[in-house]
């Protein structure tokens, strides 16, 4: 046999006897060392094991070795000169089964680690299973590095169906192994107190052993310690000991942390009883019978009685009742009263609380007023209250229900009341001489078992009344159990299991109190502690609502303050000892007193947490980002990036082909092919382009989980099918779901291995860096500012269709396949792993996983995804076949693609305004809700808003849906041919389904309305922004017809932009995919105002771009909406950019009207346009031209000393530029006329270069208007004389400062000396003469109306306008 399957034993109790066992019928090989002399070393050897006498010998070859020795052996066994670590292999495993201090643990790493290199250390609680799933088993509990537990598996997974493995560091299981013990101490004093305390009350030990054995006060403990207590058997004498060992281990752990452990304390202290109280060496039955006065193994021998049979025997020759009155319709009441009723019985009931009775009512049941009421007539009374004294005031209180009673009536008292009590209201009713009847039936099982009629029920007293009340009790129980002794007899049973109950309530609050302060993952300590020997009813009931935090009350603590108070004065009153109980009667009173009386049972645990800070809950609380990050080691130091890149490119047969559930996969890539359809031909051209990526859209998340299943099964047939079709190509199939956990997983992971077979492994890995997902610990987060919140706490896991409850990926995956998939056998890769041991160590870990393994990923950084993708390719090389489902990171990471900065319209050559830009708002999560209130709050009017109702479009008549799509269209249609900037949204009021599967076709119907009425939009958006998966799929694929598009890259981080094809209607559009679940509030407002078209370019970005075009634009003078109309149709005309330009002259006339409907011409152009005010020569027409809104203002001191024009621009330019405004000036006079002004020919004087630099440089002024020997007006017969060398010097000094130049007077320049203007840097030319000649000329013209010669003037200025342009070279430059 191989040496790697030899298994070594040091030490051979009973446990590792077991677990060699185990390990001969797995083909083990095991040997074993025990230094002293037992029966264990002839077992080892006949089970088949190898018995060592030499623990070198032991050692040699062994793979794994199992110690179960003390410290001061591990030291001398394998520390010693010859000592057996010497005979390690280098990759041994030592697992110690022993119970050792955390403190030792750690420094036998290091010993060990420094004695023999690379062997590993694990802790290991392992015991045999007590719960019924896993009864007799054997269950592992293992901590230590992951690398170690990975080596140690196959032998754990040899010894056990259930293995919970801590990859983080030793100690973890020795910590649940305190816990474990802490509740064993205190299960077994109470287990002894409650016993002892029955039989002092009159019950025979056997009885009230099978009773509590079967009733909420049983424990594990109880069921197997009982039975020796009662015969005396000496192997109790081993088990105290040991117990008070174990309970010494727990105790020293809490005082190491200052944790306060009172019940364990006071255990302890009932150990201590029990082992030496009495006389010296003698057996702890003896000590404790000593102790409480009472000879419980005589009174054992004692002859007994069958209470099932008694019980049997009643309920045959019963009486036949029909009329049941009821009192107490509380939470166990209104199940027995209800269960009652569908049992045909004729049932009266009353209770103070009216809305109780109302529903007792709607079911069928009678209701009375006061409790005379219901309990005239009856023939069997049932009083269920809450205490004595609401017992005394319903039967002889005002309106009581004894007076009201026929003579022969029973009443049957179910609540949890004293012995004392009931022996006193026997014989109250007796000295009544009316023959009315009292049974003792104390009721266990809580609410659930109430109304479904299978309660445990105890019930003594008379035979007479017995017979009369056992239809009825029958009625109500599974188990019915009949007492001698007569009424108090069953209440002292129940009085027992109450103190029992109650006792462990408190113990798994202190034991899951001390697990949170040990730093223990609460919920996971509940999951092992349910099958090992601390375990109790009432344990497994009660601490999920710890784990919850839900105290809705279904028994309150108050009730125990009740019962335990019971206990209390019953035990004084019969002179036993009550010590556990007693701390747990007084933590409960604790607890009543902080007011939590009214809480549930299990808020019990608050005291704890309030006295010591910490929380039981088992949910995952928010984390700070950057605290988490911290406590990270340092990210592997090598890029794997470029190796992912060059190993793509030697294997361009290995393709990744992404089935995406919605189109926000693409959040990552770019130059990525998206397909939205799948035939075989279609598949066969994408492998034969042999790409290393392709995306298919498959949208699966808006359908339901039957069609998912169907589609995810074609599509991979399809695949297979085609990649068959070219020779050489590999493939893998990521299925990209939502990084919050959404969608159908596991059914779609199941349908695609149906058809692609069986895989090494599936990989769950939904970190995603840009959406804030991160997995650490196996706790997968989603990012909320600076805290990280536990995706089971956000509101995707919510989701009506896809919801989840829990953070753990572990638990995650268990949930979502409804058990099939256990959280213990889920792999992970930790981010240890990853940052640690690199790309080889991943794939080691991969190929090592047991084939179809499910493993999850974690990861904190782009580099760890990448470290972990280079890892996976390794594994692939090997042979490996993975099947993912993951994120969008992932998918880059695995083709080696590096992030781009996000695109803006410009990148791809957008500019201008030929429609509105439309966004397309389906998503229902809450943070799109309030990424749509940003967006309307930021942009206002700017933004046509048009919300459909989801009301009429799922639920109302068909008519009613085509009327609100009809009408969006319309609305939405108008406003893009505006130039609006269009939302186009749902209605934010979320209406769901009764289920999954209904909500999923709610979804549908809104969803394809969005479609209509995208289709019915006929104007072609400027750019489409879908923000929600299923609502980016369905436009893509239905409303725009797209059957193929290019990732571009990302508008925002996380957010794709694709191009869609040629096929589409829309081709070249730019299509955002805006997931629902991505960015902060701000980050649709961010995209929309990049893309929006409401931004118009400021004249500085229009002479700017001018620059760098070589061109020229025109800065046209209007008056009139004539003027302004004709600017804007001729730039639209030639798709040039043009400036609209009011003279103060125009300004006087027209007013701010003019101003404001120039400025409107220009937010609605399709082309850029700006308003500039011209020649200013007064500040105050300046400022209020600054106030007014102008793009540009033309600052007009040439006729003031070159000082004083100084002065005067530098002023108005620090204003102009406060408000982002371009500041022309002039220097320099100009011969000619200009609207009014007029200037002599001796008075006109040109720029002077020298002065034109200092101008500039004191100024800070942006567009310099030189006069080089133009003019305002015409220029004379012998033509414009223009000084071209000035204008070359004049170029030479503005364009080092970014000054542009400025010519006015471009009416009637020859078209060759306007070509050499703007050769020489001339970038704005003034336009006034000839427009405004060609408006005069046409006014000439007869015309019919006043229209026409509105239009005529237009089309005559445009005509000019247009020529203009193309002169200046603008044409096509928008």
């Amino acid at each position: 046999m191989a040496s790697a399957t030899v298994v070594s034993f040091f030490g051979l109790d009973g446990l590792c006897l077991e677990l060699a066992s185990l390990l001969v019928r797995s083909g083990y090989k095991v040997r074993g060392v025990e230094r002293t002399e037992t029966s264990a070393r002839g077992a080892f050897f006949e089970l088949g094991g190898e018995y060592c006498t030499n623990p070198l010998e032991a050692t040699r070859d062994a793979l794994t070795v199992f110690v179960s020795i003390s410290e001061e052996e591990i030291d001398d066994v394998f520390f010693r000169k010859d000592g057996a670590v010497k005979g390690l292999r280098k990759d041994a495993v030592i697992v110690i089964l022993s119970t050792l201090s955390i403190s030792y643990l750690h420094k036998l790493e290091k010993r060990f680690a420094d004695e023999s290199g690379n062997m590993y250390l694990v802790d290991a609680f392992v015991f045999q299973a007590v719960s019924e799933t896993f009864k007799d088993k054997i269950i592992v509990v293992a901590s230590g590095g992951q690398e170690a537990l990975h080596m140690a598996h196959p032998v754990f997974s040899a010894i056990s169906p259930k293995v919970f493995a801590f990859e983080v560091e030793l100690g973890i299981a020795s910590k649940i192994r305190a816990v474990n013990f802490l509740l064993e101490g205190i299960h077994l004093v109470a287990s002894v107190e409650a016993t002892f305390l029955g039989v002092r009350a009159g019950i025979h030990p056997t009885i009230l052993y099978d009773i509590i054995s079967n009733a909420a006060g049983s424990s594990w403990i109880f069921v197997d310690a009982i039975p020796k207590l009662l015969t005396g058997d000496h192997i109790l004498t081993d088990y105290l000991r040991t117990c008070m060992k174990n309970t010494g281990f727990a105790m020293d752990l809490a005082k190491k942390l200052l944790f306060p452990l009172p019940m364990l304390a006071m255990a302890f202290q009932g150990l201590i009883n029990g082992a030496f109280g009495g006389r010296d060496r003698a057996a702890p039955s003896e000590n404790w019978e000593q102790t409480f006065g009472v000879n419980v193994r005589e009174v054992a021998k004692q002859q007994s009685y069958n209470p099932v049979e008694l019980a049997n025997d009643i309920v045959a020759i019963s009486k036949v009742v029909q009329r049941v009155g009821f009192i107490g319709l509380g939470a166990m009441g209104f199940g027995m009263a209800s269960h009652l009723l569908k049992s045909n019985f004729s049932v009266h009931a009353y209770d103070i609380y009216k809305p109780t009775l109302s529903r007792f009512a709607d079911l069928g049941g009678m209701t009375g007023d006061s409790p005379k009421e219901v309990a005239k007539d009856a023939e069997v009374l049932i009083i269920m209250v809450a205490n004595e004294a609401q017992a005394e005031s319903v039967l002889y209180g005002e309106a009581g229900s004894v007076s009201a009673l026929s003579d022969g009536a029973t009443i049957v008292l179910s609540s949890t009341l004293s012995p004392g009590f009931v022996n006193r209201l026997e014989k109250r009713l007796k000295d009544e001489d009316r023959d009315i009847k009292l049974v003792d039936a104390p009721v266990s099982g809580g609410v659930k078992r109430a109304a479904e009629g299978t309660l445990t029920i105890m019930a003594s007293g008379t035979d007479e009344a017995l017979h009369f009340a056992g239809s009825v009790l029958s009625a109500l129980s599974e188990k019915l159990y009949i007492l001698k002794g007569g009424c108090g007899a069953a209440s002292s049973i129940k009085m027992v299991n109450q103190l029992l109950a109650g006792v462990h309530i408190v113990a798994a609050a202190e034991a899951m109190a001390f697990a949170a302060r040990l730093g223990l993952k609460t919920k996971v300590l509940f999951e092992v502690l349910k099958n090992a020997s601390g375990y109790s009813w009432m344990f497994g009931n009660r601490v999920p609502h710890m784990l919850e935090n839900d105290y809705t009350p279904l028994s309150a603590v108050d009730i125990f303050v009740k019962d335990l108070g019971i206990v209390s004065y019953e035990s004084s009153k019969l002179k036993i000892s009550h010590l556990i109980s007693s701390i747990a009667y007084q933590i409960f009173v604790s607890a009543s007193a902080s007011g939590w009386g009214r809480y549930d049972d299990a808020a019990v645990v608050k005291v704890y947490e309030t006295l010591t800070g910490v929380k039981v809950e088992g949910r995952i609380s928010p984390v700070s980002k950057d605290d988490l990050r911290r406590l990270l080691p340092s990210e592997w130091p090598e890029d794997p990036t470029e190796d992912l890149i060059a190993a793509q490119l030697q294997s361009s047969s290995q393709v990744l082909v992404v089935l995406d559930d919605d189109p926000t996969g693409t959040q990552t890539v770019h130059d990525i092919e998206v397909l939205t359809e799948w035939g075989v031909d279609t598949l066969a051209k994408q492998f034969s382009q042999k790409p290393k990526c392709f995306f298919i859209l498959t949208n699966s998340r808006s359908l339901s989980t039957e069609k998912a299943v169907s589609l995810t099964k074609e599509i991979c047939k399809n695949v297979d099918t085609a990649s068959k079709t070219i020779e050489g190509i590999n493939y893998t199939v990521v299925l990209r779901g939502d990084s919050t956990l959404r969608g159908h997983f596991p059914e779609e992971a199941d349908a695609a291995v149906s058809v692609l077979g069986e895989m090494d492994a599936w990989i769950i890995c939904p970190f995603f860096l840009q959406g804030g997902r991160y997995t650490i610990d196996d706790i997968h987060y989603v990012a909320d500012s600076e805290r990280l919140v536990p995706a089971g706490e956000t509101e995707f896991s919510k989701d009506a269709s896809f919801g989840y409850k829990s953070s753990d990926l572990k638990e995650w995956v268990e949930e979502k396949t409804k058990g099939r998939v256990p959280a213990s056998s889920v792999a992970s890769v930790s981010i240890d792993l990853l940052r640690k041991v690199g790309p080889d160590g991943v794939c080691n870990y991969l190929c090592s996983l047991k084939k179809g393994s499910t493993c999850i990923v974690n990861a904190a950084s782009e580099r760890d995804m990448a470290v972990f993708a280079a890892g996976m390719i390794k594994a692939e090389n090997k042979g490996k076949r993975f099947l993912c489902r993951t994120a969008a990171s992932f998918v880059s990471a695995r083709i080696g693609i590096k992030s781009r900065p996000p695109i803006c319209p410009s990148d791809l050559g957008i500019s201008g305004k030929k429609s509105g830009g439309l966004i397309v708002v389906g998503s229902y999560v809450p943070k799109t809700t309030k990424q749509v209130e940003e967006l309307k709050s930021r942009l206002g009017i700017k933004l046509k808003c048009v919300e459909v109702s989801v009301d009429k479009l799922a639920m109302k008549t068909e008519k009613d849906r085509e009327e609100e799509i009809n009408c969006a269209a319309q609305v939405a249609n108008a406003s893009l041919k505006a130039c609006k900037d269009t939302l186009l949204m749902t209605s934010r009021q979320l209406i769901t389904g009764k289920s999954a599967s209904e909500s999923l076709a709610i979804n549908y119907k809104v969803s394809s309305a969005l479609v209509d009425i995208v289709r019915r939009i006929t104007v072609q958006p400027r750019y489409i922004i879908a923000k929600g998966g299923i609502t980016s799929s369905d436009l893509a694929t239905k409303a725009l017809e797209a059957r193929h598009a290019i990732v571009v890259g990302q508008a925002l981080a996380g957010v794709p932009l694709w191009q869609l094809g040629q096929e589409s209607r829309h081709p070249g559009v730019p299509y955002i995919v805006f997931p629902g679940n991505v960015g902060g509030n701000n980050a649709l407002a961010e995209v929309v105002e990049k893309w929006t078209c409401n931004r118009r370019a400021s004249t500085k970005d229009l002479l700017l771009n001018a620059e760098k075009g070589g061109y020229a634009v025109g800065a046209f003078n209007v008056y009139n909406i004539e003027g302004v109309e004709a600017v804007v149709a001729a730039a639209e005309d030639q798709n040039s950019p043009a400036i609209l330009q009011i003279h103060p002259g125009a300004l006087k006339q027209g007013g701010l009207p003019l101003v404001a409907c120039c400025l409107s011409a220009a937010q609605q152009a399709r082309v850029p346009i700006t308003v500039h005010f011209d020649h200013g020569c007064s500040k105050t027409e300046l400022i209020e031209a600054i106030e007014l809104g102008f793009d540009s203002i033309m600052v007009d001191g040439s006729n003031l000393p070159f000082r004083e024009n100084i002065s005067y621009t530098k002023k108005i330019a620090v204003l102009a530029h406060a408000k982002e405004m371009l500041v022309e000036a002039e220097l320099g006079r100009l011969s000619g006329s200009e609207d009014g002004l007029t200037v002599e020919e001796y008075e006109a004087k040109l720029t002077d270069v020298a002065q034109a630099e200092q101008f500039i440089d004191e100024t800070s002024l942006d567009a310099l208007a030189v006069c080089i020997g133009n003019v305002h007006g015409k220029y004379p017969a012998s033509g414009p004389r223009l000084r071209l060398d000035l204008l070359k010097d004049l170029r030479e000094i503005t364009l080092n400062r970014s000054v542009s130049l400025v010519l006015h007077g471009a009416s009637g320049l020859p078209v060759e000396l306007v070509k050499a203007c703007i050769e020489l840097g001339v970038r704005k030319f003034n336009v006034n003469t000839e427009v405004r000649n060609a408006y005069m000329e046409s006014l000439r013209k007869p015309s019919k109306d006043l229209v026409h010669v509105m239009e005529s003037a237009k089309e005559a200025m445009k005509a000019v306008i247009i020529e203009k342009m193309q002169l200046f070279c603008s044409s096509g430059k928008a």
